[in-house]
């Protein structure tokens, strides 16, 4: 707890701008999908793919972030700076989107634009705390991150049920992201002392960080976890929406309802990040990934009970998300921290634009296999078993990281 109390006002101070710029997220991220299929007209297929494109560009991003962060012409200040005004411009793109082209589009600048963030903000945390501090410093980032979609759910939901006008959102998320790139320019100053000496720069960062063998294990755990996360955000709410069967034989929860649901996912995440933060601070970070996948086999099998019990659905449509939050507080923190003992002081930006690059693929693989399942009803609760019977392979590989890291 002291350690907490000790840290740089910056990293508050990110922690703040995160916090704004999330409330917009949360305004879109949830609805984005119902909106698409169910007013736009676009197939469930077709969104899922729109969405996954974002993270093709989100490679860009997060390739070109890496090699910013670690330039003294760019560092991290500007790379945010960056990331702020080519989100803002994805979102002027999707209020504006009528079709799936203009769907996809911005999507690609919203993927590019947050690919650009995760490398930056996370190499600046590392400038600016100790190796004590760093779970709690990236679980106080991720607890802004969940306060922030919180309100923006709760303040989403709020605006659908009573306008229906899905396309405000995107005008308000844009706005957030103004007030995040203001918070940077103002009151943020460059986190790293480049050093003068040209060599004191590895220029092959890139080829030393792909033969890291720890590392590249590593990134086939974290890939395994981000397209978990993906279902939740993406696939979840079309599943709530339109196939949970319900007591009075009707099909779907309404938004006002999901609204409720998400904002109780995303609340309970944010009360325990800091909690579980400090427990895990106990164990190796093998242990703390691999209790995380467990919880994610357990929220999986939760979704299928969702799926098949047509009596007290609420509550286990609660209960579902609930398990989920957990799965998540335990894997964000602990996933960053061992990326931060992996990588050296100079090459900060190109190992956390490689961990970065793992959200791009699991968010690429992710929608579009959800939305595939969501497609082909005779799949769909065969999708979720399958997801939980994944962990499995996750733990296989976490016992092979842990000999990698011990022989290392």
């Amino acid at each position: 707890m002291a350690e907490v109390l000790n840290f740089s006002f910056k990293v508050w101070i990110l922690a703040a701008g995160r916090l704004l710029s999330e409330i917009g997220t949360g305004f879109t991220l949830f609805y984005a999908p119902i909106f698409f299929v169910n007013e736009v007209g676009l197939s469930s297929t077709l969104v899922g793919i729109a969405l996954g494109s974002g993270s093709v560009s989100g490679v860009v991003g997060r390739f070109l972030a890496g090699e910013g962060v670690d330039s003294p012409r760019w560092g991290r200040r500007k790379v945010l700076l960056a990331s702020a005004a080519i989100s803002i411009l994805a979102d002027v793109v999707l209020s504006l989107s009528f079709n799936f082209a203009t769907l996809v589009l911005g999507n690609l600048l919203m993927g590019f634009g947050v690919g650009m963030y995760w490398p930056a903000t996370e190499a600046a945390i590392i400038d600016l705390t100790t190796p004590q501090q760093r779970n709690e410093a990236f679980a106080i980032t991720r607890l802004a991150d969940s306060l922030g979609l919180s309100l923006g759910v709760v303040l989403g939901g709020a605006l659908i049920a009573n306008s229906g006008n899905y396309r405000t959102l995107f005008v308000i998320d844009g706005i957030s992201f103004a007030v995040f790139f203001a918070v940077i320019y103002f009151a943020i100053a460059e986190t790293y002392q480049f050093k003068s000496q040209s060599a004191d720069h590895q220029p092959n960062g890139w080829s030393f960080a792909f033969r890291d063998r720890v590392l590249m294990v590593f990134v086939a755990v974290n890939i395994l976890f981000t397209i978990y996360l993906s279902q939740v955000q993406s696939t979840m709410p079309l599943y709530l929406k339109n196939f949970v069967q319900l007591a009075d034989s009707t099909t779907g929860f309404s938004e006002k309802i999901i609204s409720g649901l998400f904002t109780w996912h995303i609340a309970l995440a944010a009360i325990c990040q800091l909690p579980v933060a400090w427990i895990l601070n106990r164990f190796t970070r093998i242990a703390g990934l691999s209790l995380s996948f467990l919880i994610w086999g357990i929220a999986f099998i939760l979704v299928w009970v969702t799926g098949n019990m047509p009596n007290h659905t609420l509550i286990w449509a609660g209960l579902t998300l609930g398990v989920m939050s957990l799965g998540m507080v335990t894997y964000t923190p602990v996933a960053s921290g061992l990326v931060a003992e992996l990588a050296p002081e100079s090459l900060r930006g190109v190992y956390f634009s490689i961990n970065s690059q793992c959200w791009a693929i699991g968010y690429f693989i992710g929608p579009p296999l959800g939305g595939w399942a969501l497609d082909h009803p005779q799949f769909t609760n065969y999708f979720w078993l399958i997801c939980a019977a994944s962990i499995l392979l996750g733990l296989a590989i976490l016992q092979y990281l842990q000999r990698l890291i011990k022989a290392r």
